[in-house]
């Protein structure tokens, strides 16, 4: 693939360009056309086609050195299906709970929230609900569920945009708890994604991550055919490569650990059968509600206690001149 279809990237963490490739696909996404790579672009193929993912020398972050142009990505998402549509809404909602309540336990629900990617609101209803935040700052692309996320707001005050880089709007120093689940390995800049909300956090203010670990047990026994090795992830992240990249951002007490997703035991049980390349789709399956452990995590970052903007600075300052 050439021309304005694909850009190159250096590590998007540390900005080294060493590395080896680590995984690949067969074919590569970058040896195929644009038109091509539309049929992989969303859901489990048979036939899996992703871009190469280099290890970096300098970080050990799992990227893709060729990647899709900023304009590519605009088209590309317009077109995306809903969130997790092939999942029992309740058992969306249990997972994403499951969130929020790590969240509830490890500090305190009030100032503002941000979220990028709330999606169609499942935890901007249970923060809500459930805490004392002044302004809701929600960023999500998808027009079509703004209606959604803003009946999830409770009538609290809240900013709903389809912008997804700049955090302008909201005010430095204000937020108490910001959220990005399964956002951060879809961003082109995740360092900078992270320095931005950890200025609008609040001293002490913590960011909830959830990603995918690419360093988990289903990872190394899926081998290439583990479905996060797709064409939305220009990067992948283990929890060492989690916490380097919020040290460089500025970010203290990061805690990063296994976390559980809520799945219909006949979605599991169809899904794997199909990265394996069989297909169940006539086969009767029984549908019980599991509690897995299945190659996600969840991190929970803090902003500095004294808020130190001249600090994060010059951390910036330092990770360029490296």
């Amino acid at each position: 693939m050439t021309g304005a279809a694909i850009d190159h990237r250096s590590c998007p963490a540390c900005g080294d360009e060493r590395g080896r490739t680590a995984i690949a696909s067969d074919p590569a996404a970058e040896t195929l056309a644009a038109g091509q790579l539309h049929p992989f672009w969303s859901g489990l193929k048979r036939n899996k086609v992703f871009f190469s993912y280099r290890r970096c020398d300098g970080c050990g972050l799992l990227y893709n050195p060729l990647y899709f142009s900023t304009a590519m990505l605009a088209g590309l998402y317009a077109d995306l299906e809903p969130n997790m549509d092939m999942v029992p809404r309740a058992m969306v909602q249990a997972t994403q709970r499951g969130y929020f309540e790590a969240a509830a336990a490890a500090g305190e629900l009030s100032g503002g929230y941000l979220e990028i990617g709330p999606d169609v609101g499942h935890v901007v209803a249970e923060a809500a609900a459930r805490g004392d935040f002044e302004h809701f700052w929600l960023y999500e692309p998808n027009r079509g569920v703004h209606h959604l996320l803003a009946e999830a707001v409770g009538g609290r005050p809240a900013t709903i945009t389809c912008e997804m880089q700049d955090l302008s709007g909201v005010p430095d120093g204000s937020v108490g708890l910001a959220m990005m689940i399964h956002v951060l390995d879809h961003m082109i800049d995740p360092l900078a994604t992270a320095r931005q909300i950890v200025r609008k956090l609040r001293p002490g203010g913590m960011l909830v991550i959830v990603t995918h670990n690419e360093a988990s047990f289903l990872r190394r026994l899926l081998g290439k055919r583990w479905p996060p090795f797709c064409l939305q992830h220009p990067q992948l992240f283990n929890p060492r490569t989690m916490r380097s990249l919020l040290g460089w951002a500025g970010y203290e007490r990061i805690e990063v650990a296994a976390c559980r997703n809520v799945f219909p035991s006949d979605f599991l049980i169809r899904q794997a059968a199909q990265a394996a390349g069989l297909r169940l789709d006539a086969l009767p399956l029984p549908s019980i509600p599991l509690r897995l452990r299945l190659g996600n995590m969840l991190t929970l970052a803090r902003s500095p206690l004294v808020s130190s903007y001249a600090a994060i600075e010059a951390r910036e300052r330092a990770l360029e001149r490296a």
